[in-house]
């Protein structure tokens, strides 16, 4: 059986706000540690029924970029929704409610 990992790696300051976060991945085309300024993992607890998130993000992440990463995360749903359930429905209204997120940070509010 083939296996394959991700890992973290979060630099924590005094308080444990994270300072840098770090990833990897067997299969990964650059070998080695990649930085990056947030990730947000999502697992199914299939025993509860229910969602278990890790978020996290770098302390020198702007705010206009997280808000960015959130919509582009809203897009990915969208398309994995479609792709494993082939619910056109709530894959169009998950992509609805991000176009309508993009025109809020664009300042073009309907």
């Amino acid at each position: 059986m083939k296996k394959s990992t991700i890992n973290f790696t979060v630099e924590l300051d005094d308080n444990n706000i994270p300072e840098k976060i770090f990833w990897e991945a067997t299969g990964k085309p650059e070998p080695g540690l990649t930085e990056t300024k947030s990730i947000s993992v999502s697992l199914w607890d299939h025993t509860q029924k229910n969602t278990l998130r890790i978020d996290l993000w770098s302390k020198d992440m702007p705010v206009d970029d997280m808000k960015r990463f959130h919509v582009e995360c809203l897009g990915g749903i969208a398309q994995s929704i479609l792709t494993s359930t082939q619910d056109e429905f709530m894959s169009n209204e998950i992509n609805a409610l991000c176009e309508r997120l993009v025109n809020h940070l664009k300042g073009q509010n309907p």
